[in-house]
């Protein structure tokens, strides 16, 4: 399927889904002045076509357990595609990290992980340490508080 390129609609309806997925088809209808049955075509489209990758609660955790958060950062001793794949694929076997990227600069990543306690903090940075073989230096940054969290993309803002 050939994609369509996407519109100033498309644009209006990402910017409110990312804020409301439980949003009816008939509120998102109004909000982007189309008919229900034209809007849904466009969210179906969208769909298809991975504009839209998946949709999420946001849980807040405080009110569901205790966790800590972590950034790490990650240096790799080596710049060999082989040092970038084994962490690559240590990072994905570990349910507790969350994000992971890769960045310029003085780190070659940022890590977010959260977990239930410190104590399960620890044995996941030792894991990864061992994964490693001693080929990366790794730094974890505990999160005091959450100054600003996610809360979508400014997509209008973006495309500008």
């Amino acid at each position: 399927m050939k994609k369509k390129a996407i519109d100033q609609i498309d644009l209006k309806i990402l910017s409110i889904l990312q804020n409301d997925a439980k949003i009816t088809n008939h509120e998102l209808s109004n909000r982007v002045n189309l008919s229900p049955s034209s809007c849904l075509q466009r969210v179906r489209r969208l769909e298809e076509e991975k504009y839209i990758e998946q949709y999420m609660a946001h849980i807040d955790l405080d009110k569901v357990c205790r966790t800590v958060t972590v950034i790490l950062t990650v240096s790799l001793h080596e710049h060999t595609n082989e040092n970038f794949q084994t962490f690559n694929k240590a990072v994905t076997e570990f349910p507790e990290i969350v994000e992971c990227y890769t960045v310029s600069g003085n780190f070659d990543y940022f890590l977010r992980a959260v977990c239930p306690d410190m104590k399960r903090y620890l044995i996941l940075n030792d894991e990864l340490i061992a994964r490693m073989e001693g080929t990366a230096n790794i730094s974890g940054h505990v999160v005091l508080e959450y100054t600003k969290s996610f809360d979508g993309y400014a997509i209008e803002a973006l495309v500008e």
